[in-house]
């Protein structure tokens, strides 16, 4: 029986082991480069993802997305849109309805992939819908990641230069854990909704323990 909180306490999340993505990082500069990556992805039943943006740190003014991750169990990919653009094999991806996309704010990311292709995205999830029925209140992807399997996501790339000419090791194994997660994330909400074997509290009032250890679910 697993137990749950409604809201995950912050301050404990920096006592957690850092989590980290053990598969291929495979970074996309070209659109031929993107057409094969996304005939492999369609390959699969699910796939996580998420976008990463230059932050801008002046008011009124956003760039637009630079990085599109998407993630199977081992491999990611990240297609630097900066370079490539939207081209129509991504679009393809998208708008597959074969393959189901599962992400967090999803709204957010589609809004910015829209200003770079007009597409109308299919079969997705997004986390913070789906995870609603258990009683979990967080929406955050650090916070359902330590909830649901007492590990941190290292949030300490998230404002980097992501229009930079090469995107350094760091960079790259952040942004490949954000999409990984999501689908570790919906394979454990999925067993835990089918199943029933948790327990819901309040709040954490002493440090988590045995959390479970992320792993693919068929």
């Amino acid at each position: 029986m697993r137990t749950l909180y409604t809201k995950y306490n912050k301050q404990w999340i920096a006592s957690l082991p850092v989590t980290h993505f053990g598969g291929r990082i495979i970074v996309i500069q070209t659109v031929g480069e993107a057409q094969r990556a996304v005939d492999y992805l369609l390959t699969f039943p699910r796939l996580g993802i998420d976008t990463e943006t230059r932050p801008n740190f002046k008011p009124g003014a956003m760039h637009p997305v630079a990085l599109l991750q998407v993630s199977t169990y081992d491999t990611c990919f990240l297609f630097r849109l900066n370079y490539i653009g939207m081209p129509e094999c991504i679009v393809r991806l998208l708008t597959s309805p074969a393959v189901m996309k599962v992400g967090l704010s999803l709204h957010d990311d589609w809004a910015q992939l829209q200003k770079r292709a007009d597409f109308t995205p299919k079969a997705y999830v997004d986390l913070q819908d789906y995870v609603e029925p258990l009683g979990v209140e967080d929406r955050s992807l650090q916070k359902l990641f330590a909830n649901f399997f007492s590990q941190k996501i290292s949030k300490a790339q998230r404002l980097t230069n992501w229009e930079a000419e090469t995107l350094s090791p760091a960079q790259k194994m952040y942004a490949a854990i954000d999409a990984w997660a999501c689908i570790l994330l919906y394979d454990e909400i999925s067993h835990l909704r089918a199943t029933g074997q948790y327990q819901l509290v309040a709040e954490p009032v002493a440090k988590a323990e045995g959390g479970a250890t992320p792993s693919s679910r068929a």
